[in-house]
């Protein structure tokens, strides 16, 4: 599937879910409960994944309730961070949620060539995004080229996914990715572990990914 047969309102159904009321209860039902009985991967695991890569100027993509930045240690006690989504209300959340850093907000559709007239990030998150996208990881392989741009040398792109193929899901998940699919929340039925690698081959020569229940955690560097 080539990223330009998706419609707008593809893209959008995946970030629309992110209502005010889903919000409210995101990080007690989701990063909480889902994380640890549905895809058997605790959020601790991805907020010690974020103490890990991120730096001094953090781009995160994807924000939801900007639960682990809230939390993370950065490099520095004033660091400088910028959120991206193409949902309002989550921008909103997580910018008053941050509000300490300041952070500078933007509504882009990574999909799409990204311009914020800002770079040299030290670090770009993508924390459960890809697996919202549609299409397949051919063509969201794209986000990865789109965002590239915007990470200074050596910086690191980090993030994770629920994938849909290579791992083993218990009927709690099954009933979660039928669900999610069906309702085109989440697209990613046909996500595995060698195509999300392959396409980080696309953009980075030096990338790790790795898994801890269904869910895939990946890192390249530029």
């Amino acid at each position: 599937m080539d990223v330009t047969s998706i419609s707008e309102e593809a893209v959008r159904r995946g970030a629309a879910v992110y209502s005010r009321p889903v919000l409210a209860i995101y990080d007690l039902f989701v990063l909480r409960f889902t994380n640890t009985f549905v895809w058997k991967c605790p959020s601790t695991h991805t907020l010690e994944f974020y103490n890990q890569n991120v730096s001094d100027k953090h781009l995160d993509v994807g924000v939801g309730t900007g639960y682990f930045l809230d939390r993370c240690r950065f490099q520095s006690a004033t660091p400088q961070i910028a959120l991206m989504d193409l949902n309002e209300n989550s921008l909103q959340k997580t910018a008053k949620r941050l509000r300490r850093y300041h952070p500078k907000t933007y509504l882009r559709n990574v999909l799409e060539p990204v311009e914020i007239g800002d770079s040299e990030f030290g670090s770009i998150g993508l924390n459960f995004l890809l697996h919202c996208l549609p299409g397949d990881m051919v063509t969201k392989r794209v986000v990865f080229a789109n965002l590239k741009p915007l990470l200074r040398e050596g910086g690191v792109i980090f993030g994770t996914t629920i994938l849909g193929v290579g791992v083993r899901r218990n009927w709690l998940a099954d009933v979660y990715m039928r669900i999610f699919n069906s309702k085109g929340v989440f697209c990613n039925y046909n996500d595995r572990r060698a195509d999300l690698e392959d396409g980080l081959s696309k953009s980075f020569s030096r990338y790790e990914v790795t898994t801890r229940g269904c869910i895939g955690f990946f890192r390249a560097w530029k």
